[in-house]
C-alpha cells in the first residue's frame, strides 16, 4: 500500500514540510505563478455549490507548537471523483480573517491516486496563536478555516470530545453546539463513519449506497459524510485530533480477525482499503503514514505545559479477542474467560505499548489525557463479577495491567481516559488490583446515532461500585475545561437527534482537582 501523496510542494523541487527558511524565496516563484493575484475572497462559513470542487470543505489538524496539518479533497459536481489527472492546487495562511496579512502561500498537487486530497504539513509558525487559511483551484476558492498553533505556555486547555455519528440514524446537529462553545481542540475517538445500516433504526437520511467493501466505496461514504454542513463548519473552526475505531472499516475487527470470516490475506486489502479513504478524507500529518509496514495512526499532541495528550489505536495491532472463534472478531459475552487474562493478548501491540509507556514515565505536565476507542475499566454484566465484553479493555485484562502499572507511576499526577464506543456516557473510577484509585475514566456517547439496546449492561450501577455515573439513552459529546488547578467535563446531550437544530443541553457535570484521580460530581 503506498501512502505517500500529499506532501507539500512549493515549486517541482521541494518535497517536506514548509518551513519559514524555505519560505520567503519560494513566496516569490508562487506569486509569479498568480497565486498573489488571485481575487479576494470573502469569509464564507455557509454551505457551498453542488459543483464546487470544494464541497467536501476545508480542515486542520494535529497541531502543534509551530504548525499543523491543513486538508481539502477536491470533488466534481455532487461529491463525485474528478477525472483521473493531477490538479494543482494553492494555499494562502493568514494572520486574519480578512486575509490582509497573508504569512505563508504555495502549491501542491492534488493526484488522482489519492482521489485528489490535499495534506499541507506546516512548521514554523508562531506559537499560540489562531491563523486563517484557504485553498484555491479550478477557478474556485474554498471556504475560509481557522486554527491555531499550540502555545508554548497556557492556562487553560477548552477540548471536546466525539466519538460514533451514523448518518442515517441521527443528524450531526451537536456540531452546532460544539462550535458555539469555541473549543480549542476537537478529539474525534472513531467510528466518524460507519459502513453499515441496521435494519430496524429509523432512518433520518439514507446511505444512497452499497456497505464499502473497496477503496471506492470507502471514498463514498467518507465524502457522503463531509458534505454535511454541521460537520463541515466544526472542521472550519478549529484544529482537530483524529483516531479510528471499527467502523471505519467493519464492526468489532481486530488486527485481521473479523466477524465475516473473510481470509486474512483478502481482508488486509480491504483493511488497506478503509485506511487509505480515512487517510485521504482526514487532517492527519503525511508523515505518520509514510511509517512501514503500514501507517501509524497512535501519538501525540501535548497542550503546552499543561496538558499530555495521547491518543491511542486499539484497533489496528490487537491480538484475537479472547475465547472467540479461531481468527474470527466479535464482541461477546465473556464468562469466566480465562484467556482473557492471558499475559500474551494485547490491545495495543508492542511498539504502541512501549511508545506509550516511556511516554508516562517521562510526563512532566500537571494532566495527563489518553484518547482511546473502548471502554477502559471494567464493566461487569452480572453480580458476581465473571460477565464482560471481549471487545473491550475486559477483554485484554494484561494490558489494561500494564497500562495501569505505568498510570501509577511517581511522574503521572492527574490522568484522565477519553473513551467511546459504546453509545452511552459513564464516568469511572479507574482501579488496581487491589483496589487502589489510578485514573478517571470519562465515556461519551455517540455525537450522533442511536442508543444501546435496552437491558444490553444489565444493572451496571449495581454491578459497578466504582461508576460513579451512567447515562444509555442520549447521544452528546463531552466538553472539557483544564485548567492549572481543576478540569471539567460537561457531558452535554442532543434532545432530538433527528433535528439539526435540536437545543442541546447539560445532563450532568464532573470536576477534578489537580493532584486527585477522582472526578466528582458538581
Amino acid at each position: 500500500m503506498t501512502l505517500l501523496g500529499h506532501i507539500p510542494v512549493i515549486g517541482p523541487a521541494y518535497r517536506g514540510r514548509v518551513t519559514s527558511t524555505e519560505w520567503h524565496r519560494r513566496a516569490i516563484l508562487a506569486a509569479m505563478a498568480g497565486l498573489a493575484a488571485a481575487p479576494a475572497c470573502a469569509i464564507d462559513f455557509g454551505a457551498r455549490s453542488d459543483t464546487d470542487p470544494f464541497g467536501l470543505g476545508v480542515a486542520s489538524g494535529d497541531p502543534s507548537d509551530d504548525g499543523f496539518v491543513l486538508w481539502t479533497r477536491l470533488v466534481g459536481p455532487g461529491a463525485t471523483a474528478l477525472a483521473a489527472a493531477p490538479v494543482p492546487v494553492r494555499f494562502e495562511i493568514a494572520a486574519d480573517p480578512a486575509f490582509r496579512t497573508i504569512v505563508r502561500k504555495g502549491s501542491i498537487t492534488a493526484h488522482p491516486e489519492h482521489a485528489h486530497s490535499v495534506h499541507v504539513e506546516l512548521a514554523g509558525l508562531t506559537p499560540g496563536r489562531p491563523y486563517w487559511y484557504r485553498f484555491h483551484a479550478l477557478g474556485a476558492t474554498s471556504a475560509v478555516g481557522r486554527t491555531a498553533t499550540v502555545p508554548r505556555t497556557a492556562d487553560r486547555l477548552r477540548l471536546a470530545v466525539t466519538s460514533c455519528q451514523h448518518w442515517e440514524q441521527a443528524r450531526f446537529g451537536a456540531y452546532r453546539d460544539i462550535v458555539a462553545q469555541a473549543p480549542d481542540l476537537i478529539l474525534q475517538l472513531g467510528d466518524y463513519i460507519y459502513e453499515q445500516s441496521y435494519p430496524g433504526q429509523p432512518v433520518v437520511r439514507a446511505f444512497g449506497a452499497p456497505d464499502p467493501i473497496d477503496l471506492a466505496g470507502y471514498r463514498r461514504r467518507h465524502a457522503l459524510y463531509k458534505t454535511d454542513p454541521d460537520l463541515q463548519a466544526a472542521h472550519r473552526a478549529c484544529p482537530w485530533l483524529v483516531t479510528w475505531d471499527d467502523h471505519e472499516l467493519l464492526n468489532d475487527y481486530a488486527g485481521l480477525a473479523n466477524r465475516d470470516g473473510v481470509p486474512p490475506v483478502l481482508f488486509a486489502k480491504r483493511r488497506a482499503a478503509a485506511y487509505q479513504a480515512y487517510f485521504e478524507h482526514m487532517p492527519i500529518r503525511p508523515s505518520l503514514w509514510r511509517r512501514r509496514p503500514s501507517p501509524r495512526l497512535f501519538r501525540a499532541v501535548d497542550w503546552a505545559d499543561l496538558a499530555s495528550l495521547s491518543v491511542l489505536d486499539t484497533r489496528q495491532y490487537r491480538s484475537v479477542p479472547p475465547c472467540a472463534e479461531p481468527n474470527v472478531a466479535r464482541n461477546v459475552r465473556l464468562e469466566g474467560c480465562a484467556a482473557a487474562r492471558a499475559p500474551a493478548a494485547t490491545i495495543l501491540g508492542r511498539d504502541q505499548e512501549g511508545w506509550l509507556s516511556r511516554r508516562l514515565a517521562g510526563e512532566r505536565r500537571p494532566w495527563t489525557l489518553i484518547g482511546q476507542q473502548v471502554f477502559f475499566a471494567p464493566l461487569f454484566l452480572d453480580g458476581e463479577r465473571r460477565a464482560t465484553f471481549s471487545d473491550q479493555w475486559d477483554g485484554y485484562a494484561a494490558s489494561r495491567d500494564r497500562l495501569l502499572a505505568d498510570l501509577a507511576g511517581p511522574n503521572v499526577q492527574s490522568p484522565v481516559v477519553l473513551s467511546g464506543d459504546v453509545h452511552s456516557f459513564w464516568v469511572s473510577d479507574v482501579r488496581d488490583r487491589a483496589g487502589r484509585p489510578v485514573a478517571s475514566e470519562i465515556v461519551t456517547s455517540a455525537l450522533a446515532a442511536a442508543s444501546p439496546p435496552a437491558g444490553r449492561f444489565g444493572d451496571a450501577r449495581a454491578n459497578n461500585p466504582h461508576i460513579r455515573f451512567s447515562d444509555v439513552e442520549q447521544a452528546g459529546y463531552a466538553l472539557l475545561d483544564i485548567g492549572r488547578r481543576a478540569l471539567t467535563a460537561d457531558l452535554r446531550i442532543v434532545e432530538d437527534r433527528r433535528r439539526a437544530d435540536s437545543r442541546v443541553r447539560s445532563i450532568a457535570r464532573f470536576g477534578m482537582a489537580q493532584g486527585s484521580k477522582r472526578l466528582e460530581a458538581v
